[in-house]
């Protein structure tokens, strides 16, 4: 192990696998029936995130973080007190930076008031929100559990609550979304006025719901030419504004400090079912 000292400021993944329902397009390691998991998996977490700050450091001063990012699944299953003693096992193990970019993906609908002053309280500054769609009719074919009222609505609580950092995340290349469907989408979100934007192109993975409705004929293939249009159009929208357009999917009128990590390659580290590491030069998913 080489001496810490030689560690640049690292960036944290902690991964929660539960969800409350998974959408039909989703092939990620998440789970929607193993909820009596979530207090044992969270004190585990937590533990593991402990020692390998230990290993890694030596022994000796804890090294810097700058970045920790809450992914899943959907974190925010999980609750406040759980959610805190996973950002405490990290405090505990690793120097968080004071101004350290900590985020937290969430669903729309799904949020209270009080739980969301709750992450505030535990440390977590900004939320990254997945909206996907204002279209009510294209949620439901993606399996999404909110409406579009909700997404407006969550936004609205999300900034009542304190929050200033706050992404969405967009999908395009939609069964029989339209051109027009999303420009609309795009509008929308703008009119909510996030602080940063996340836009994906639909991709069919195999063993999904969505790949089944596909290949038996229920539902269209994407099409390349018509998502290329897509992308396009959502460069096109968004050179018009003050989104810097930073990564392939990504614009922000505040970049996220955490994707920059991967995109620059620098260091970062794991935890969790289905997270993977970055460090001196070595990739692995098992600390």
């Amino acid at each position: 192990m080489s001496r810490p000292e030689l560690y640049p400021p690292l960036s944290l993944y902690l991964h929660i696998p539960f969800c409350e329902s998974r959408c039909t397009y989703c092939d990620f390691n998440t789970f929607a029936d193993l909820s009596d998991l979530k207090p044992v998996y969270s004190r585990n977490l937590a533990v593991a995130i402990q020692r390998a700050g230990q290993i890694i450091s030596g022994g000796g001063e804890p090294l810097p973080v700058r970045t920790i990012f809450l992914g899943g699944g959907t974190p925010t299953t999980l609750s406040l007190e759980q959610l805190k003693a996973i950002l405490d096992g990290c405090r505990t193990a690793f120097a968080v930076s004071d101004d350290a970019e900590i985020t937290c993906e969430a669903n729309p609908g799904t949020l209270s008031p009080r739980y969301l002053a709750g992450l505030r309280q535990i440390g977590i500054n900004r939320l990254s929100l997945g909206v996907q769609s204002f279209d009510d009719r294209l949620l439901s074919l993606l399996g999404r559990i909110h409406s579009a009222s909700e997404a407006v609505s969550t936004v609205r609580d999300v900034r009542q609550a304190g929050f200033g950092n706050l992404n969405l995340d967009l999908i395009y290349g939609l069964p029989f979304q339209t051109l027009g469907q999303w420009s609309e989408t795009i509008m929308r979100a703008l009119d909510l006025e996030p602080d940063h934007l996340s836009c994906y192109a639909l991709s069919v993975e195999e063993h999904t719901p969505l790949h089944s409705q596909m290949t038996s004929g229920r539902l269209p293939w994407p099409d390349s030419d018509h998502i290329a249009d897509m992308y396009d159009l959502a460069r096109d929208r968004l050179a018009k504004t003050d989104f810097v357009h930073y990564e392939i999917s990504n614009w922000g009128k505040i970049t996220c400090r955490h994707n920059l990590t991967y995109w620059h390659n620098e260091p970062y580290l794991g935890f969790g079912a289905g997270a993977h590491s970055w460090l001196r030069g070595q990739r692995f998913y098992d600390i």
